[in-house]
């Protein structure tokens, strides 16, 4: 490495931020190491856990001009040799913060100790007659292969793209589970419904009891399936205000469900995943649920990714069939998620009007032309007291956007729509049609971060309504943590679907442009799907994966090759 190869070089460069270079600082002060190299890798090493990473591979070469890269087995004998032991961590040609290393090694040792357990015992003529009268006919049999796979083993990762039916397989499951308990046991089963978010949670409460009223069940079945609760991950480990890291429930207060089920595991971090299996007894049933190729956790980890990639397939179930929207929709999601661009390029551009790519050019004019109607809908809707309209509106449509702020940003088209309606609607912040999102959670109003509302006026006065089962209303003083919602950021549209989607691509030079991103964008749509860019902005999304790195899914296949 050439010597002006620095810390505050790569800061210039803008690979790392001052905050990066002022945390590695700090801990090398604390450890007592101050040469450059060693600490060059522990700057990667805040680096990757800030952009999502459990560590730091050296292989992985920024490539900026003009500044050389180290050797990476000469990097990795500098950080061994170092003072940094008790903070960067050397493993398998990785560098690790020590925290972020053992927590990816406890979640690996308690999933491979769960998946060595003996299977539960089952009533198996019971199982089978559930299995037929919950999943009949060939049009489940997909499902009622996977919830047998499930009901089989102690831990079972459920994965499947929207629509997929994994909330019908885990209803039906948790109907069948149930059945077996009252059966063996004679005793009903604690179950707890959880997710990472608070907006996931109450969704999933939501759809497990609108399937359950679907599915072949007894009133009892479906009256135990109804009351089941929700809550996210954190608050059912337990907070705790002495440490932020930590929770009430752990190795020594373990949690008393007999089953555990985590939707949008996808989204869920490393910390969060490797707390809940620590505080799960090893009879606790645990069933992960999530979509493996969608975006992962805005914080560090990627776990379900990791772990479908690694773990045995014994545990494993991929449900592939999208019962949510056309095919058009879901061969181009298929291509985009496969990593083949000239196949999603093709669809986009072959007519079909369900799925088709406009030009940046006339971009400005779509947006416009479809937006500000939707605002006026909207403002008509909200003024003559009419929620359900309102809302069935607001679902109709949604723009997604990459960033948040930016030219290309959800920012700017909430201010430009909103700017268009200036004249029809008043100067102020609340108007009738407003929609909003909420962006912070608050759990004793029951309203979570990305929940979803339009503003009504009923009397002369200004009330939200937020969508869900059922439909809540609070007046605008009680929501101050919201922003407008014409359009959303992709990241938080996740968990949500909308009939039509516009997805707005910054261009093949922002970092955003993922295979990831554009997949979870096109997901959310179930009858149409406009993108906005170019055929190469498509080549470069789809084939620019999510860069995270971890040991994961290797630690976990070291472990079944053990066995």
């Amino acid at each position: 490495m050439t010597a002006h190869a620095t810390i505050e070089d790569f800061v210039t460069a803008e690979i790392l931020t001052p905050g990066d270079a002022a945390i590695t600082a700090r801990l090398g002060r604390i450890a007592g190491e101050s040469a450059p190299l060693p600490l060059l890798a522990l700057a990667f090493a805040v680096r990757g856990v800030r952009h999502g990473s459990t560590c730091f591979d050296p292989r992985h070469d920024p490539e900026v001009p003009g500044l050389s890269w180290p050797d990476a087995a000469a990097w990795l004998r500098a950080v061994e040799d170092s003072a940094l032991g008790r903070v960067l961590v050397v493993e398998h040609g990785l560098l690790y913060l020590d925290r972020y290393r053992r927590l990816e090694v406890a979640l690996c040792d308690d999933l491979s100790a769960r998946a060595a357990l003996s299977p539960p015992a089952l009533d198996e003529e019971r199982l089978a007659e559930d299995l037929e009268r919950l999943f009949p006919g060939a049009e489940h049999a997909d499902q009622r292969a996977a919830a047998e796979r499930a009901a089989r083993v102690g831990t079972i990762v459920l994965t499947g793209g929207p629509g997929t039916g994994k909330t019908t397989t885990v209803a039906g499951l948790l109907a069948i589970l149930q059945a077996q308990s009252l059966a063996m046991n004679g005793r009903s089963l604690r179950v707890a419904l959880t997710a990472p978010t608070g907006k996931a949670a109450a969704r999933m409460r939501e759809a497990v009891a609108a399937t359950a009223a679907r599915l072949t069940l007894t009133d009892d079945e479906r009256a135990w399936l109804d009351q089941l609760p929700s809550s996210t991950m954190h608050r059912l480990l337990g907070w705790r205000p002495d440490n932020h890291t930590r929770f009430r429930h752990d190795r020594l207060r373990r949690l008393p469900h007999d089953v555990v089920v985590v939707d949008e595991t996808s989204m869920a971090s490393l910390e969060h995943v490797a707390r809940l299996l620590e505080a799960l007894r090893p009879d606790t049933r645990l069933i992960l649920v999530g979509d493996a190729d969608q975006l992962a956790s805005v914080e560090a980890g990627a776990v379900l990714h990791d772990v479908v990639a690694g773990w045995s397939d014994e545990h494993i179930v991929r449900l592939t069939r999208s019962h949510r929207f056309g095919a058009g929709i879901g061969r181009l999601a298929a291509a985009v998620r496969d990593g083949d661009a000239d196949t999603a390029v093709d669809l986009l551009t072959a007519g079909d009007p369900a799925i088709r790519l406009v030009d940046p050019a006339a971009g400005a004019d779509l947006l416009e032309s479809t937006l500000v109607p939707l605002a006026r809908d909207l403002v008509a809707a909200g003024r003559r007291d009419d929620a359900p309209a309102a809302l069935a509106r607001l679902s109709g449509h949604r723009l997604l956007c990459a960033h948040r702020d930016g030219p290309f940003g959800a920012t700017t088209w909430n201010d430009r729509v909103t700017a268009r309606l200036r004249a029809e609607v008043g100067y102020g912040e609340w108007y009738p049609g407003r929609p909003v999102l909420v962006t912070r959670n608050d759990a004793p109003l029951g309203v979570f971060n990305g929940d979803a509302g339009v503003v009504i006026e009923r009397e002369g006065q200004l009330v939200v309504a937020i969508d869900g089962e059922p439909v809540r209303e609070f007046a605008t003083s009680r929501l101050p943590d919201v922003q407008t919602g014409y359009a959303m950021t992709i990241h938080r549209s996740q968990g949500s679907e909308f009939a039509e989607v516009t997805v707005l691509l910054p261009g093949a030079d922002s970092r955003a442009m993922t295979r990831e991103l554009l997949y979870t964008a096109i997901t959310r749509a179930v009858d149409a799907v406009t993108v906005i860019g170019t055929p190469d902005d498509i080549r470069t999304a789809v084939g620019r994966r999510v860069a995270r790195s971890s040991g994961i899914a290797e630690r976990l296949a070291a472990r079944q090759a053990a066995r």
